[in-house]
């Protein structure tokens, strides 16, 4: 691979780290909300909405670290 080549994927990578970052801040911040709603709202509607954010949150985030980690091995 040329250094062309190489910087370009060293670029992404931070962008997907950096997406990283971001997906894991809203992660965190839905999962506080739903940590501090009474138990009768965690069950509500409402409430799994949230459960399932954060488990599509958590998966975003295990994805693109997947990714990351399979472009630092190309390089």
């Amino acid at each position: 691979m040329n250094a062309q080549r190489r910087k370009r994927i060293e670029k992404a990578i931070g962008l997907l780290s950096e997406a990283r970052s971001i997906l894991e801040e809203a992660m965190e911040e839905e999962q506080e909300a739903f940590d501090n709603m009474p138990e009768g709202l965690q069950a509500s509607e409402r409430g799994e909405t949230m459960e399932e954010n954060i488990y599509r949150l958590e998966e975003a985030v295990s994805a693109i670290e997947e990714q990351e980690n399979e472009m630092e091995e190309m390089l």
